[in-house]
């Protein structure tokens, strides 16, 4: 059982490697929902993510045999980088089998730690498969990433946290992949103060808990497509169901297009760097009524590849329209370019990308394809530069935007 204190004495453990991620007030995000909003940014993490919390307090509590025999877990990536983290500073070996489809970022950084990785499967679902299987094999102390009583207890740390600083706080927002971190958080937060509401957010597509709930058993997703890799499990815990039945207010589902937008909001607003599954709390606020309210959106992460981080901003900016296409017809003749182009500058639109196609037409004099990609304020800047060109005499066509 969870009591209240085993999370006193987790609290004061992890103190020993986490570092101290306060509040931040979100003038951004309050204005949006009318309430006050907070960021918990675990993405501030030695390791990027809040799993240092529940693998150290772990570790901590293994036999010095347990440790020897070397640890073995599974991970979509955050917790491999906490079990890492805290088996090198116990001293013990660490085996962490991950996704093949794990951003190369938290594979390069669980080996950083000193862990030896193994890539096995699609999803997390996988991956645990086979470390289950490579622990019986070889004697190693199986760490589960969230359906562990003591790992539940470390992650439930943050809401110590929360309430030390925010004693009146009326909603957390919490991601839940397996069900480790909200389940922590919210059987806390119901010991520290039933009136908290506690309200989970996974994404559409790997809703292994909302499902779960929904049948009153467990329930195994077909699948758990989502760009939020965190998040992307299809089983959710069998401890973690119980206690989200027990503590957890309301679940939330997001989305993919939503957690791009909403880090387009937090680079912009806040310059910082969260992953998607963090984002999943950002991204959920919109669904409820917060006016008055002050609330709590953890963010659980931030370890994303560059890559992932680039496709991510240039959907955005089209999703917001601030970056579109238009394809127009004109005659080739000297001058029409630069008509085009003073036409576009009169809107104040910026142009990026210019191709010209003399090929569109057998008859060139009677017209050439002019793609311009431009750069716009937003969804009604670029209404009146399309305007813009049409008054002007040209038929802007909407066309599929690309930066590169």
């Amino acid at each position: 059982m969870l009591t209240l204190e085993k999370f006193e004495l987790a609290s004061e453990v992890v103190k020993k490697v986490t570092k101290p991620t306060k509040l931040v007030y979100s003038e951004y995000l309050s204005e949006q929902t009318g309430g006050k909003v907070f960021l918990k940014p675990e993405n501030m993490q030695h390791t990027g993510a809040y799993k240092l919390r529940g693998a150290y307090y772990k570790i901590s509590t293994l036999t010095e045999e347990e440790r020897a025999k070397g640890i073995i877990t599974a991970s979509a990536g955050n917790h491999a980088q906490g079990v890492a983290y805290a088996a090198k500073e116990f001293g013990c070996k660490a085996t962490i089998v991950m996704p093949t489809v794990t951003p190369l970022i938290k594979v390069n950084r669980t080996k950083a730690y000193g862990a030896e990785v193994i890539l096995y499967g699609d999803v997390y679902d996988d991956a645990c498969e086979k470390a289950k299987q490579l622990a019986e094999e070889t004697g190693c102390t199986f760490v589960h990433p969230f359906d562990d009583e003591d790992v539940i207890t470390g992650q439930g740390t943050i809401t110590m946290e929360i309430i030390q600083e925010l004693p009146t706080v009326d909603y957390i927002f919490a991601p839940v992949g397996g069900g480790g971190l909200i389940s922590g958080v919210a059987t806390l937060a119901k010991m520290l103060n039933p009136k908290i509401q506690v309200i989970g957010v996974e994404p559409i597509e790997a809703a292994s808990m909302s499902a779960s709930l929904e049948a009153g058993e467990i329930v195994t997703l077909d699948s758990a497509n989502t760009i939020a890799d965190g998040t992307a499990v299809k089983t959710v815990g069998e401890n973690a169901l119980q206690y989200v039945k027990d503590n957890v207010d309301m679940m939330l589902t997001v989305e993919d297009d939503e957690l791009i937008g909403a880090f387009l909001d937090m680079v912009e607003n806040h310059k910082m760097v969260v992953e998607n599954s963090g984002l999943l709390t950002v991204a959920s606020l919109k669904q409820l009524d917060l006016r008055g309210k002050k609330v709590v959106a953890i963010l659980s992460g931030g370890n994303m590849d560059v890559i992932t981080m680039s496709s991510i901003v240039q959907h955005g900016l089209i999703q917001r329209d601030r970056i579109f296409s238009v394809s127009v017809l004109l005659p080739d003749k000297p001058g029409e370019l630069v008509r085009v182009a003073d036409t576009i500058a009169k809107a104040q639109g910026n142009v990026i990308k210019l191709e010209h196609n003399q090929f569109v037409s057998t008859n060139r004099n009677a017209a050439v394809e002019l793609r311009i990609t431009l750069e716009s304020f937003g969804t009604e800047h670029k209404r009146e530069i399309l305007k813009a060109l049409e008054d002007n005499g040209y038929k802007p066509k909407s066309i599929s935007a690309k930066l590169y």
